[in-house]
């Protein structure tokens, strides 16, 4: 399989602007620089089974592409949205036919994370014995889905967002070749451009795609300013996934910046959330358990502050309660700190597990009647407001393995 140039504008702009050549690839220089594991693989032929990784236009598709112009291995492409077992099996039977006579195959699954196990089973052992290579592109961490082996059988190579310098010139690139591309002369100001690269979230398809358009609406004049950008920009352009990555890595940013006390960090993360879609009862639910997890005894008054929170997204919802959790997020924030409850309980279930069984001591087991009482149930219990002090209340509530275990200090607390 080839890639094929076309200048047909009914095909979107960032498939028309697709690099044919290595060096019109731009950005990822981490992976694809100059002396690069992977330029070197590619300059010599001998590309080894791999896994790209990376968000959304960050350049999984165009590198595999690349790799398919510059290979002399027989190159397949299948997307994993509308392929299956049947297709692999095809393209496995000219591998085999391939390998008899000395030629190397090379299989591209795009969003290889969509196969499921059954799927990539079949895969498996054609990679474990040379008969294919792989190269996978998935958005999603690979450590979750794909198959462990399969994983350990290739290289993963992280792709990041496009920063928005790269972003800016594959932008004028297109626009150095304007009446190629939209039909017209078209000129953008530094500033559109960067606005364009900034709400993009490091996808030059998106990047690209936004471009097209502010073109389209320039006029006759061609110009495109942020004035324009923004016209053309009308619904928010956040990276955020819901299902995803990016999902569990904000949400970590907002329940770290909230235990380091950095409010400013926190209201930031969570507005990320909540722009970008997400629930906010699950934004709430976090902060209920964050209230208890990492403020806990420090503070009780944040357990009943996040649950306000959460009650106040039920009867509102978005837009209205951002605010609600805002305070609550910001007032988190800014508390004292204990995690002796988690640390504590943890420790609790440790021993639980430990020791599932231990009987409940005679002395403080109820005893409803007669014989519970003859056998010792409730005997020499120490009923607490009888006595003036502590000490003489005293009494051991342990099991007898777990006598005297501490798992939290109270003092330190009161």
């Amino acid at each position: 399989m080839k890639n094929k140039n076309t200048s047909s504008t009914t095909v979107p702009l960032a498939e028309r602007l697709r690099p044919k050549a290595l060096e019109e690839f731009l950005g990822q220089e981490k992976i694809f620089g100059e002396g690069s594991f992977l330029r070197e693989a590619l300059a010599a032929d001998q590309v080894p089974s791999l896994i790209f990784w990376g968000p959304p236009g960050s350049g999984k598709t165009t590198l595999a592409l690349l790799i398919a112009e510059r290979t002399a291995a027989d190159f397949f492409q299948l997307s994993a949205v509308g392929s299956g077992v049947k297709e692999l099996r095809r393209i496995i039977e000219t591998a085999e036919e391939n390998r008899k006579i000395g030629k190397r195959t090379i299989l591209f699954i795009d969003e290889i994370h969509r196969w499921n196990k059954a799927q990539q089973d079949a895969l498996l052992p054609h990679v474990e014995r040379g008969t294919l290579t792989l190269i996978g592109a998935t958005t999603e961490n690979p450590s979750f889905e794909v198959n462990g082996a399969l994983l350990s059988r290739t290289r993963v190579l992280v792709l990041d967002k496009h920063g928005s310098e790269a972003l800016v010139r594959l932008m004028e690139r297109a626009l150095a070749e304007a009446e190629k591309y939209f039909g017209k002369k078209v000129a953008a100001s530094k500033e559109a451009l960067e606005f364009i690269a900034s709400v993009s979230g490091g996808d030059a398809r998106q990047a690209l795609g936004t471009l097209e358009a502010c073109a389209l609406h320039a006029g006759k004049e061609g110009h495109i300013d942020p004035k324009l950008v923004e016209q053309v920009v009308k619904r928010s352009h956040i990276l955020y996934d819901k299902g995803g990555e990016e999902h569990y890595n904000i949400i970590s940013a907002l329940h770290k910046s909230m235990r380091g006390g950095d409010a400013n960090a926190a209201l930031y993360w969570l507005a990320r959330m909540l722009e970008g879609g997400e629930d906010p009862l699950y934004v709430a639910r976090r902060l209920v358990r964050f209230a208890s997890e990492d403020v806990g005894l420090a503070n009780s008054f944040a357990l009943p502050q996040a649950v306000a929170a959460f009650q106040a997204c039920q009867f509102l919802g978005m837009p209205e309660c951002e605010v609600h959790l805002a305070q609550a997020v910001v007032y988190l924030a800014s508390s004292k700190k204990s995690n002796a409850l988690y640390v504590g309980y943890n420790q609790a279930k440790e021993d639980v597990r430990k020791y599932p069984n231990e009987p409940v001591p005679l002395h403080i087991r109820n005893a409803p009647t007669k014989l519970m009482k003859e056998i010792g149930y409730g005997k020499d219990y120490k009923y607490t407001p009888d006595y003036e002090s502590e000490e003489e209340a005293a009494q051991e509530y342990f099991p007898e393995k777990l006598k005297g275990r501490k798992y939290i200090n109270l003092e330190t607390h009161q």
